[in-house]
């Protein structure tokens, strides 16, 4: 299993080309990311004939699509041929006018904003039109969303906030970047179960031991980490509006694809993904019902042509940090091709 940090910037990875920090996007991630895996591959060739998956989760809804179509499109080069059988996404931004219309109106049905902010952003917000934000009604409406999501966990509903000022500094400045720079691409942002996971985080991967251990320092000097690069997302270069004609690519070329919603996600809410998995219009193989584990109702899910949809109740943004047992099980008949289990 290869965990990539990507794209450069983020955690410990870096770049000793400058000019790409000037260049990020999602393009040039998924050219850098492929690039990685061609050479990881060149190195350990014995690995290149394994059946091979890409997951990821949020803004990796981008991603991983992305990545997944750089390799199926140079697959026909014995070179440079991976053996891609699946993508796996969690609460993933997928088509941005529906993740926008998705947030709206899971706040509205989950009590977070009025009948009368809702009305408004219903009437005055077209997500799929590139002068949304012009509209003041509009832009101001949605700037109430997000004002109300300042007093709670923006991905987990239902759970406390952490009181410590490092983890809350971080969320008001974050936030206060959604309000300040909307566009049609869907702003970025890490969250968690344990409402101090982020500061524990940064404590953690901020000790000398710990960098060594990792070889990203000498044990010397300490090399700053943080959860949340802003500086990325300030100068992001491009972004798709849409994923969806990727998964049309990559279903019509017997790529699977399982995409899983944790359902107190504010985030990516899981009204955002079924919005969007609806555009494509697929044919439903198997209709929906529960999935288990040990005995209880981990959520629900459907069976399309070419793509699993599920979702797991009770788990917020970060979905195996809310549910990490049944996560796994998920996570195993993904691997297995075989459907979640339905039956207790």
């Amino acid at each position: 299993m290869l965990f990539l940090e990507s794209p450069i910037g983020v955690g410990f990875s870096y770049s000793n080309t400058s000019t790409d920090y000037d260049n990020l996007g999602d393009e040039f991630t998924a050219n850098d990311a492929y690039t990685f895996l061609h050479k990881w591959f060149m190195k350990f060739p014995s690995y290149r004939t394994r059946t091979f998956y890409i997951a990821g989760e949020s803004y990796a809804g981008k991603y991983v699509p992305e990545l997944a179509e750089l390799i199926y499109d140079n697959s026909k080069d014995p070179s440079l041929h991976i053996n891609l059988n699946g993508i796996l996404l969690g609460n993933p931004e997928t088509y941005d006018a529906e993740d926008w219309r998705g947030m709206v109106d899971y706040a509205w049905s989950h009590a977070v904003v009025s009948d009368e902010t809702h009305k408004t952003i219903t009437e005055t917000c077209d997500f799929k039109s590139n002068d949304t934000w012009s509209n003041e009604d509009c832009s101001e409406a949605v700037d109430e969303v997000l004002k109300q999501y300042k007093e709670i966990d923006i991905f987990s509903l239902y759970t406390p906030l952490c009181i410590a000022d490092t983890a809350s500094s971080d969320d008001k400045s974050l936030l206060q970047v959604m309000m300040k720079r909307k566009s049609n691409m869907m702003p970025r942002i890490l969250g968690g179960f344990d409402p101090c996971l982020d500061g524990y985080a940064n404590a953690f991967y901020n000790k000398l031991d710990v960098q060594k251990a990792l070889h990203v320092s000498d044990g010397h000097h300490l090399r700053n980490w943080s959860i949340c690069n802003l500086n990325i997302f300030d100068g992001w270069a491009d972004s798709k509006p849409s994923v969806l004609p990727i998964y049309q690519k990559l279903i019509a070329g017997g790529v699977r694809i399982w995409v899983y919603s944790g359902d107190t996600d504010g985030r990516v809410p899981v009204l955002s993904t079924r919005y969007s998995i609806s555009v494509l219009g697929l044919p439903v193989t198997k209709a929906w019902r529960p999935w288990y584990h040990e005995k209880q109702v981990s959520g629900w899910f459907q069976e399309y042509e070419g793509l699993t949809f599920a979702t797991f109740r009770g788990a917020g943004h970060a979905v195996p940090c809310f549910k990490p047992s049944s996560s796994l099980a998920f996570f195993s008949a993904f691997l297995q091709g075989e459907s979640p289990t339905s039956s207790r």
